[in-house]
């Protein structure tokens, strides 16, 4: 099950709050490599802030990639470059995503 990181005391109000101010759920993606397979995953939600950085959130998962991604031929070189892509850009914005799954719980 994902989870939702980063809304550790925050209630639906300071939630709402911040997302009117620009805050954002994201996700971060990751790719790892042995010989001919190549494995391309996504984290768990990450909440954050608009005046938030998103690097101290996808470094881990950067670092990753460029460690074990290459690896696999030939999806670990190609798989890699759209993963790197994705995390040094800020990571897949999946706000709408959460807030239409949250209105359907409801």
């Amino acid at each position: 099950m994902v989870q939702i990181k980063n809304i550790e005391g925050l209630s639906v109000d300071d939630i709402n709050k911040e997302l009117r101010n620009g805050a954002k759920f994201v996700v971060f993606q990751y790719c790892f490599s042995i010989v001919v397979m190549t494995f391309k995953r996504g984290s768990d939600i990450y909440f954050v802030k608009a005046d938030e950085s998103t690097v101290k959130h996808s470094i881990g998962y950067t670092l990753i990639t460029i460690l074990f991604g290459w690896w696999g031929f030939p999806w670990g070189p190609i798989y890699s470059v759209g993963v790197l892509y994705t995390n040094l850009s800020g990571g897949k914005d999946i706000t709408q995503e959460v807030l239409n799954s949250m209105n359907s719980k409801s």
